[in-house]
């Protein structure tokens, strides 16, 4: 507990800096950063003796689509670019197959435990949208409103954070029936339920203290639910990677906390789920 704590204390400032105070460019670069530590943790999902095959290729994705969309064309005449939006409909259908993969499991493993092709490609479903989601989400209005990006990508964070908190609470106190047993026996249903009152707490506080417009709250709060029911299929999706390969952590950079993957899995849906939202419904 004590390195999480310290671990915490560290991070959690950095992050917070770099979400509010980083030009979009340097902020690009601070989330590719995310993005290759994350590909080499994921090469250990892909095969038990991980190469950096896994890194490169993911590395050559990411540098594929920036070329496809420099920073000067995400916005293109104050409308995103049709291509980011494309990408995260991708997202969307992943998470929705990987929600069958969830309640599937473990006879839904059969279909891709061997393949590292395969295995390689849900990791691209899962990181790159990340990373163009929360670059988007911080792009926006960025040239009249410096923070407003920051401020929409942490909400975001918050948003999971307070679910994280009331499931690890509620599920503490009252867990006693099981969410998704094959896949990660720890979680509760009470917690789960815990953690999304928790968040939707977050939520209608934040709109009613930034007094969203009435016609936006409705959607605003639909698009919060749906993102925080998604960021916990993000936790169990990379239970289901890291039972498969064997690990208890996706690696041990972070002391107290495991990997990357560890603290961002619930974030990998959250963010782009949001951001499609945020782009479709409330832009």
């Amino acid at each position: 507990m004590k390195q999480r704590i310290i671990t915490a204390l560290i991070l959690a400032p950095l992050a917070i800096g770099a979400i509010f105070f980083l030009p979009l460019q340097f902020f690009m670069l601070f989330s590719a950063v995310i993005f290759l530590l994350s590909s080499k943790e994921w090469g250990g999902f892909v095969s038990k003796a991980p190469s950096s095959l896994t890194l490169y290729l993911f590395g050559l994705v990411l540098g594929s689509t920036l070329l496809l969309i420099p920073i000067e064309h995400i916005w293109v005449n104050g409308k995103i670019n049709a291509y980011i939006i494309y990408g995260l409909f991708a997202a969307a259908i992943w998470w929705c197959l990987s929600f069958v993969m969830v309640i599937t499991y473990p006879k839904s493993a059969g279909l891709w435990q061997k393949s590292k092709v395969i295995k390689s490609f849900f990791g691209l479903l899962t990181l790159v949208p990340l990373f163009w989601a929360m670059v988007v989400l911080r792009s926006v209005n960025i040239y009249h409103e410096f923070y407003f990006g920051g401020a929409l990508l942490m909400y975001v964070f918050v948003l999971v954070w307070a679910a994280d908190i009331g499931a690890y609470f509620c599920g503490k106190k009252f867990g006693k029936r099981k969410l998704a047993p094959n896949v990660s026996p720890g979680k509760t249903v009470e917690g789960f339920l815990g953690g999304l009152f928790s968040a939707m707490i977050v939520a209608l506080s934040v709109g009613i203290f930034f007094t969203i417009a009435e016609d936006k709250m409705l959607p605003y709060l639909i698009a919060s639910l749906i993102t925080i029911i998604v960021s916990a299929l993000g936790d169990l999706s990379e239970s289901i990677f890291k039972r498969e390969a064997g690990l208890k952590d996706s690696s041990h950079l972070l002391p107290g906390h495991g990997g990357i993957l560890d603290r961002i899995d619930s974030l990998t849906a959250a963010v782009p789920v949001f951001a499609l939202f945020y782009l479709l419904w409330l832009s």
